[in-house]
């Protein structure tokens, strides 16, 4: 017997609910937040907002289908099924957050705070929530399959990011490393940066555009659902030992960009959660490609 579908409700804490277990009463929020020109007022709107956004959400799950929750700091520890209809009630990142730990599970993005979000990603107001869960369950589903970016490390260590990968030091040293791309007779380069960002279509809206408009780069940045990756080099700096003549290029399906490590520590985390990150060292090396994996985002 299959199993009937769960609808897994991915949401966060509210800033109003991190204000109340850090000064532990409204009235102590409010105080604090007042003595640096701020309303809690304002703070607890978006969080009314967000709540009844859930609510209803849970309340249009099917009566057949079994539901659960789960908040984003438990993404990396929940098992996601393949029956489940991944709900995320939130924000664009919240998505992002999430779809690292999928396998192809049909994602509807609610969005809890109209106006405040860019809607890139959470596309939905609560009340299609009704509509849309039976339908992403069904046969047939109409849904975007959004490109990903994975890391993987001589070690077998694996990363996956739905908006980019960034390999470079923790805090505000300098990267050493060399860098080769696959599938070229180009010897690999030397490099001192202070990061590699290697990133899909989906991300090309924030920290890769950033990078791409402040170089006023001339590379065709990919579509979200482009299997391509772009890459840039972060402050690459010349030196007799390091060159800069590879500082940003794209990544073909079956591409990949290979980092082998010249420092004493660097890092790889995806989507901005650096406390999700590889450790990596001396003589190691990263591999960064486009993912066989996709997010089915429902239209």
């Amino acid at each position: 017997m299959s199993l009937a579908p769960r609808a897994v409700l991915v949401h966060r804490t509210t800033e109003y609910e991190e204000l109340l277990a850090r000064h532990g009463t409204h009235g102590q929020a409010a105080f604090f937040l007042s003595a640096r020109g701020r309303s809690v007022d304002a703070v607890r709107e978006r969080h009314e907002r967000t709540r009844r956004a859930l609510a209803e959400v849970a309340g249009a799950v099917p009566l057949t289908w079994r539901q659960t929750r789960v908040e984003r700091a438990d993404l990396d520890r929940f098992l996601f099924g393949p029956e489940d209809v991944v709900v995320v009630v939130g924000q664009d990142g919240l998505v992002a957050n999430a779809a690292k730990y999928l396998t192809g599970q049909p994602v509807i993005g609610i969005d809890a705070d109209p106006g405040r979000n860019a809607g890139v990603l959470v596309r939905h107001r609560p009340d299609r929530a009704r509509r849309l869960l039976p339908y992403a369950a069904g046969v047939g589903v109409a849904a975007d399959e959004l490109t990903m970016v994975e890391a993987v490390t001589d070690d077998a260590q694996r990363l996956l990011a739905l908006n980019e990968i960034y390999v470079g030091p923790p805090g505000h040293q300098t990267a050493r490393y060399t860098l080769g791309l696959d599938g070229t007779d180009v010897p690999p380069e030397p490099q001192a940066s202070s990061g590699v960002l290697v990133g899909t279509g989906t991300g090309a809206t924030g920290w890769l555009r950033s990078l791409w408009e402040q170089r006023s780069s001339t590379l065709a940045l990919p579509a979200p659902s482009d299997e391509r990756l772009a890459w840039f080099v972060r402050e690459a700096w010349p030196s007799p030992t390091t060159g800069t003549t590879r500082v940003e290029g794209l990544l073909d399906a079956g591409g990949g960009l290979r980092l082998t490590v010249e420092s004493d520590r660097l890092v790889a985390f995806g989507d901005g959660v650096e406390s999700d990150a590889l450790e990596l060292t001396w003589g190691q090396t990263i591999r960064l490609t486009p993912a066989t994996t996709r997010l089915r985002l429902i239209h």
